[in-house]
């Protein structure tokens, strides 16, 4: 795991409802700035309570934007890996959100049990899909934090926080049910050109201390293996068979945590 860290930006808004206005307009702006200079951006959501709330003011804001949702390629940092019809799949709430409403169409949602027959084979299915039809870098990926530390699916203390060579891992025994998850890796995660955190509430305060503290353990708190693209001394080629594209931009991430004030409170 890299250990090289990018100085955050933080953001905090005086309301959770403040806080999903001001990151659904901030992602609207910068994805109708992407299109306007030519660019398909690709991003990945998450799911969560202050997610929801993003998404619905995405559809909210979304007629004013100008941006065209037919040509934005959306992927999910996480799934449940239950029924395609389940309340608890983190696609379905998106698109009962937003994606429906604003006319998303290049969706990739990672399999469910009726298209998969184990986590590990939809985990395998969905890194093709990324390897097929990512640009080798998200433009924006928007991650929950979990009151432990965790983000999307990887959890403090189960392997997947320490995976280096894979795009996608199935998930067994998650602490929160359903037990059995997909997640992209940090390694994936950290391919983007702008990487957000979403955290509302008292009960993420001390997880988002320990995620931006100067001292800590990736194992303990996985928010602290989201550190972004290398810097552009270091080589952002893969060097194994089963890492996503090269990523075609060497510029650094930008990494801001959007809080509201008790999210905020132990920093």
């Amino acid at each position: 795991m890299s250990e090289h860290r990018i100085e955050p930006r933080i953001e905090v808004q005086p309301t959770p409802e403040a806080l999903a206005t001001a990151v659904a307009g901030e992602l609207l702006s910068r994805l109708a700035d992407l299109q306007a200079a030519g660019r398909v951006p690709q991003i990945a959501l998450t799911g969560g309570t202050i997610a929801d709330a993003v998404h619905r003011e995405i559809a909210r804001l979304s007629p004013e934007s100008g941006v065209d949702w037919g040509a934005v390629v959306v992927w999910f940092g996480d799934e449940r890996f239950v029924a395609p019809d389940s309340p608890d799949r983190n696609a379905g709430q998106a698109r009962a959100a937003f994606l429906d409403a604003v006319g998303a169409s290049r969706v990739y949602e990672i399999p469910a049990t009726d298209a998969a027959a184990t986590v590990e084979d939809a985990a395998a299915a969905y890194a093709e899909l990324i390897r097929a039809h990512g640009s080798g870098a998200f433009d924006v990926v928007m991650l929950g934090i979990g009151p432990d530390g965790h983000v999307a699916s990887l959890f403090p203390g189960l392997p997947g926080v320490t995976v280096t060579d894979a795009i996608a891992i199935g998930v067994h025994d998650s602490p929160k049910p359903p037990p059995e998850r997909v997640s992209l890796t940090l390694e994936c995660l950290n391919r983007a050109d702008a990487i957000w955190f979403l955290a509302s509430g008292e009960s993420k305060a001390d997880a988002v201390a320990r995620a931006l503290a100067a001292e800590g353990s990736v194992g303990e708190t996985p928010a602290r293996g989201v550190v972004g693209r290398p810097p552009s001394d270091t080589p952002s080629v893969p060097t194994h068979p089963t890492a996503p594209h090269p990523d075609p931009n060497d510029t650094p991430t930008e990494i801001t945590w959007w809080l509201d004030p008790q999210a905020a409170a132990e920093l």
